[in-house]
């Protein structure tokens, strides 16, 4: 197997020739990629309804047609539903990505085209690996497998020629021979709908096996290890997978899971990277290891746009591109896509920590927020008080919650919080006076709010037992893959259906 190790690194290291360009000529291949996806689609129908053919710079492009959302570009993918083409992307549509960033029980499907595949998601998650052999030479990554944590649907026909599943299914359905030499478990667990039952074959097929690295979203790959220690006996992971160094994360913030993991892999040597993809692409990898901003990815078939937050719901918002973006600034990110997604408004916030190169961190979503009072606080802040607080306290988060209190005859507003410990502080009390503390420190909206109690008193929290989040994403039929906690909302009807199910406090 030596040779397969030695040509694989040699594949992926050659990928950083191809990074160290685009990184130094981020510009220059943002335009490059916007007059190709213009160029290729100028036949289809959108692009005949908006003459892609006489788009010849960045402003008529923006002035051509407005921001879209899934219900604006919905009608167009309805079309390629029932199996029409050339609609949307010249080339075939044949698979559709089921989108699983939220808990809404209507589903989004996002086409996924062969060039989305071959030229955004699969180059990413080489240049990932790239990245990490580049900055830990003496890795023995390809001694051993990775254990991928796929989605939990399994993939089901649309029409006679197309059919759809979670992202991660898509991918790994399609995914090279190579990839599979180090990947696992087989496809068959991989992308199994029924998540307990997969969640028990999948940790029956990896015990045995020598895991060098782990993907996954950071809530189900917790659920696994706790069911290989109960299978094991064992009481950390590398008891089970000495040769473990990498763990690659995304799709929520591994701010709240930074202690249980560190408890849970005991290793100085343990890598952590995270990557910021989703249904709609991949957008942004983690290209040092001891910083956790990620580098933007320029040159992978997707072209950037920006809205400042304030003007995120203005008739005509104020759009930038790559050049114009400032430093540390709240923007919704904005998609043209080479499968078609055009001026596509995804839902996420991020905000740029370096531009020379263009770093990015995620900030929260343009819909999961609270700003009932005029707090402006987002899955950022809540985050980072949180993991403050508890390392305040000796507190370890596994999930939260929280949503407003609105103003009542007897009591001005709060933040309620309904929080699942993995391991509870000692005092409930200080851990919400420090949250509180924490979050008025990161958010001076909240800060001026909580003044003197005169808009906002202290929070509100509750303690749910274990495994009272996971039950009610299974109740909404949520398990597994990419879904995920809807950790902030400006409204309260998650947070009251999680309190229909029994709780408890100190």
């Amino acid at each position: 197997m030596k040779w397969l190790q030695h040509t694989a690194s040699y594949l992926i290291k050659r990928r950083l020739k191809q990074v160290q360009y685009w990184v130094a000529n981020p510009i220059v291949t943002q335009q490059k990629i916007l007059r190709s996806l213009l160029n290729k689609a100028q036949s289809t129908n959108f692009g005949k309804k908006y003459d892609f053919s006489d788009i010849s710079t960045i402003k008529t492009f923006q002035n051509r047609f407005p921001i879209q959302d899934y219900n604006s570009l919905q009608p167009y993918i309805q079309q390629i539903l029932k199996g029409n083409q050339n609609v949307l992307w010249p080339t075939p549509i044949q698979w559709f990505a089921k989108s699983s960033g939220t808990t809404s029980d209507r589903s989004k499907l996002i086409p996924v085209s062969r060039e989305a595949m071959q030229t955004c998601h699969y180059r990413a998650a080489a240049e990932v690996l790239a990245l990490y052999l580049h900055n830990k030479p003496d890795n023995q990554l390809f001694t051993g497998k990775g254990l991928i944590m796929g989605g939990s649907h399994s993939i089901a026909k649309v029409n006679s020629k197309a059919r759809f599943g979670d992202l991660s299914a898509v991918l790994m359905q399609n995914m090279p021979w190579l990839g599979w030499l180090f990947r696992t478990p087989k496809l068959s667990i991989a992308i199994m709908d029924n998540w307990e039952e997969k969640l028990e074959r999948m940790a029956q097929a990896v015990i045995p096996q020598n895991i060098t690295h782990i993907a996954g979203v950071p809530t189900w790959t917790l659920l696994l290890i706790q069911r290989i220690f109960e299978l094991t006996g064992k009481n950390h992971l590398l008891e089970v997978w000495p040769n473990l160094e990498l763990y690659l994360h995304g799709g929520v913030s591994f701010t709240p899971y930074v202690e249980q993991f560190a408890q849970l892999i005991p290793s100085k040597k343990m890598h952590y990277v995270q990557n910021y993809n989703a249904s709609e692409g991949y957008f942004a990898i983690q290209d040092r290891l001891q910083a956790d901003d990620m580098l933007l990815l320029t040159d992978h078939g997707i072209f950037y746009e920006f809205i400042p937050v304030e003007h995120l719901h203005n008739d005509n918002p104020k759009v930038l591109t790559l050049e114009n973006v400032e430093l540390y600034q709240n923007y919704a990110l904005v998609i043209t896509t080479n499968a078609g997604l055009w001026r596509y408004k995804i839902g996420d916030t991020i905000q740029f920590t370096s531009l020379a190169p263009y770093r990015i961190q995620v900030t929260g979503r343009t819909k999961h927020f609270i700003n009932a009072f005029g707090e402006e606080v987002i899955i950022d802040n809540a985050d980072k008080a949180i993991a403050q607080a508890c390392a305040d306290t000796g507190a370890k988060v596994r999930e939260y919650m929280a949503a407003p209190v609105y103003f009542s005859t007897a009591n001005n507003g709060a933040h309620e919080w309904l929080i699942e410990f993995e391991q509870p502080p000692q005092d409930l009390q200080q851990f919400t006076h420090q949250l509180d503390a924490h979050l008025q420190q990161l958010n001076s909206d909240y800060e001026a709010k909580r003044f003197n109690d005169l808009a906002m008193r202290l929070p509100i929290v509750q303690v749910v037992p274990k495994n009272t989040f996971y039950k009610w994403l299974k109740s909404k039929g949520k398990l597994g893959g990419q879904h995920k906690i809807p950790r902030l909302a400006n409204h309260r009807r998650f947070l009251e259906e999680v309190k229909e199910m029994e709780f408890v406090s100190f």
